[in-house]
C-alpha cells in the first residue's frame, strides 16, 4: 500500500507530504485548490511525461517520492525478479526533474522509465477519466476477462505464447529459406568456398591464446634475454654471485652452531634460502635455454596469427564462434544439397507448430468463454445496485483472422440499459458517468483476486449524484475493506463514507500561491463535508445534514 507520499516543487506546491492509511481514502477541496495534482504528482513519480513548465516558479528542481508498504510475498517475488528488492518491506520510488532532465530511482538505486512502470503495475492501479474511457477498448476488455479468470487462464496463456513462438519462428524460417534454385545454386557455392576456407585453417580452440602468449615473448625476446641473463648471472656465476654469497655465509654460521642453540633457526633459514636460490638457478637456465628460437619462427607464429585474426573478423569474434559458425555453414549446406526435403520438413513443422498452437488457442478461448458468462452476471449485479434499472450485459466473442500470442480471441462487451434494447458495444451506447460506474462494476468483482494494494480513483463521480452517488460511495467502501482505496472526489455523498480525509486547500501568502493537504479529524470532516452540501452559506441546517450523513455512512460500514 501507498503509505507516504512527498512532493517538493511542483506547480503550485512547495512542499507537500501525506500520510495515507488503509482503507478508503478520501480527498476533497474547492475546484482549483490543486487536487489534480495529487493525482499528477503519483503519475510523475511513475514516470508519466511531465512539461519543464511544471517546476514550481523560482524553483531549480521538482521532486516527488512515494512509499508503499508491501505485504503480499508473490508481489516481493514478482519485484526481485526485476531486481527490485523491498528492504524491511518498504520500496521507495523517486523522481526528481531539473529542467529537463529527469532521474528516476527506486530504493535509491538509479532506474529506467520503463523499469519503473513495471514495477509501479504491481503496486498501484490508478483509474481516471482516460482509464474509464480505455473500457471501450476491446483489448482492455480482453485484459480484463483474463485477470477474472487467471486462475485457469494463467497456465494455458504461457502455453499458447510458447507455441506461438515457436509457430513465428517456423514461418520466419519458411520466408527466408524459401528460395529459387538460381538463388540455391548461388548460396550453395558462397557457402562451399567459405567451409573450404575453414577447415583449410585447421582451427583448434585456444590456439590464438596461445600464439599471442608466444608472439610476445618472441617480440620482447631480446630484452627478456637480457634481463633473464643479468639475473642468472647475479644468482649463480662464480664469485661473488648470490649463491656464493649464501653459501659462505652458511658455512660460517654453522661452524658456531654448536655454541649456541639460539642460531639453529637462523642457519635453518639460510639453508631454506640456499635451496631456493638453488631451485631458482635450474629453473632460469631452463628458461634461458628455450628463449633461443629462429627467425622463421618468428615469422610463422605473426603469418598464424594474421591468419586467425582475419578469420575471426570475419566470421566471429574468438575461435570458438568462428568454429560454431562452420557447423552452421556445413547444416546449411546439407539443406541446399537435398533442398525439397529441406523444405517440406519446415512445412511439416509449420503444420505440427499451427495444429499445437490451435489447440491451446482453442482451449484458452474455452476457458474465456466459461468465465465471460459468470463475469457478466457479477458485473450486472453490482451496476443494478449502482442504479441502472435495467441491465443486459454479455461479452462477443469473434476469432481473429490470424493467431496471436494471446490467442485468437477478440471480445467485446455488449450492453443495454433499456427494457427491449438491443445490446451494443460500451463505446456507443454508455455516457461517461456510465462507463465510470461500469469500472467501479468491474473493479469492485475483480478486487478478490487482485493482488494490487492500492487502487486510485479520479473522476469516478463523473455525471452521478444523488442516490446513484451513495451506491458508488457504498461499493468503494466494499472495495476499501481489502484494498487501500484514494479517491478524488467532489461529492458528498463518497467523501461521507472515509476512512481518513484529507482537505487540499489554496492559499496565498506573501503574493505566492499555494496547493496544501491537510487530515481532518471528525469534526472538520463534518464541516467539509457541509460545504459540499451547501456551497457558500453553511446553516445550522445544512451542518445537522452533514452530521448525519456521515452517520449514516458509518453504520453503513458497519454492515
Amino acid at each position: 500500500m501507498l503509505r507516504n507520499l512527498h512532493v517538493k516543487n511542483l506547480a503550485l506546491i512547495d512542499e507537500m507530504e501525506v500520510e495515507f492509511e488503509e482503507g478508503l481514502n478520501i480527498l476533497t477541496g474547492e475546484t482549483g485548490a490543486g487536487k489534480s495534482l495529487i493525482i499528477g504528482s503519483i503519475n510523475m513519480a511513475l514516470g508519466q511525461k511531465v512539461p519543464k513548465e511544471m517546476i514550481k516558479e523560482g524553483a531549480d528542481y521538482a521532486l516527488v517520492e512515494l512509499i508503499f508498504e508491501v505485504k503480499s510475498e508473490d508481489t516481493i517475488r514478482r519485484l526481485q525478479e526485476m531486481d527490485i528488492f523491498p528492504e524491511d518491506g518498504m520500496v521507495i520510488m523517486s523522481r526528481k526533474i531539473t529542467g529537463g532532465r529527469s532521474v528516476a530511482k527506486i530504493n535509491s538505486e538509479s532506474i529506467s522509465a520503463a523499469k519503473v512502470k513495471e514495477a509501479a503495475q504491481l503496486l498501484i492501479d490508478i483509474h481516471g477519466q482516460h482509464e474509464h474511457q480505455s473500457l471501450t477498448g476491446k483489448k482492455m476488455q480482453l485484459a480484463l476477462l483474463d485477470d477474472y479468470a487467471k486462475e485457469e487462464t494463467q497456465e494455458v496463456k504461457a502455453e499458447v505464447k510458447k507455441r506461438y513462438e515457436e509457430y513465428s519462428s517456423i514461418l520466419k524460417e519458411l520466408e527466408e529459406k524459401d528460395i529459387d534454385k538460381e538463388q540455391q545454386q548461388r548460396e550453395l557455392s558462397f557457402l562451399e568456398f567459405e567451409i573450404q576456407e575453414l577447415e583449410d585453417a585447421c582451427l583448434r580452440e585456444g590456439e590464438d591464446e596461445e600464439l599471442e602468449k608466444t608472439y610476445r615473448k618472441m617480440l620482447n625476446g631480446k630484452k627478456i634475454a637480457e634481463a633473464c641473463g643479468a639475473a642468472y648471472r647475479l644468482t649463480s656465476e662464480n664469485g661473488e654471485s648470490a649463491s656464493d654469497q649464501i653459501g659462505r655465509a652458511l658455512r660460517e654460521i654453522s661452524a658456531v652452531t654448536s655454541c649456541d642453540a639460539e642460531l639453529q633457526p637462523l642457519e635453518e633459514q639460510l639453508e631454506q634460502l640456499d635451496g631456493l636460490l638453488n631451485d631458482f638457478n635450474r629453473d632460469m637456465s631452463s628458461y634461458l635455454s628455450g628463449l633461443e628460437f629462429e627467425e622463421e619462427d618468428f615469422y610463422e607464429t605473426e603469418k598464424r596469427l594474421d591468419e586467425l585474426n582475419h578469420l575471426k573478423s570475419k566470421y566471429g569474434d574468438t575461435i570458438e564462434k568462428v568454429l560454431e559458425v562452420k557447423e552452421e555453414k556445413i547444416q546449411r549446406r546439407d539443406e541446399l544439397l537435398d533442398y525439397d526435403a529441406y523444405l517440406n520438413q519446415l512445412k511439416e513443422q509449420k503444420k505440427a507448430s499451427e495444429e499445437a498452437l490451435e489447440k491451446a488457442s482453442k482451449k484458452l478461448s474455452k476457458i474465456r468463454k466459461k468465465y465471460a458468462k459468470e463475469l457478466c452476471r457479477q458485473v450486472t449485479e453490482h451496476l443494478l445496485d449502482l442504479n441502472f434499472e435495467t441491465v443486459d450485459l454479455s461479452m462477443e466473442f469473434e476469432q481473429t483472422t490470424h493467431f496471436t500470442s494471446n490467442g485468437y480471441d477478440e471480445v467485446e462487451f455488449l450492453i443495454s440499459t433499456n427494457p427491449g434494447e438491443t445490446p451494443k458495444p460500451l463505446g456507443k451506447i454508455a455516457s461517461g458517468g456510465e462507463l465510470s460506474r461500469i469500472m467501479l462494476a468491474l473493479k469492485t468483482v475483480l478486487a478478490n483476486n487482485d493482488e494490487i494494494e492500492t487502487l486510485i480513483f479520479d473522476e469516478i463521480d463523473t455525471g452521478i449524484s444523488g442516490r446513484t452517488a451513495q451506491k458508488v460511495s457504498e461499493k468503494m467502501d466494499l472495495i476499501g475493506r481489502n484494498h487501500q482505496v484514494i479517491c478524488i472526489t467532489h461529492l458528498p455523498q463518497i467523501a461521507a463514507m472515509a476512512d481518513t480525509h484529507f482537505l487540499i486547500e489554496k492559499t496565498v501568502e506573501s503574493g505566492r500561491t499555494t496547493s496544501k493537504i491537510h487530515r481532518l479529524p471528525q469534526e472538520e470532516s463534518v464541516a467539509e463535508l457541509a460545504r459540499m452540501l451547501g456551497g457558500v452559506s453553511i446553516t445550522e441546517t445544512v451542518l445537522e445534514n452533514a452530521k448525519e450523513m456521515k452517520e449514516l455512512a458509518a453504520k453503513t460500514k458497519k454492515s
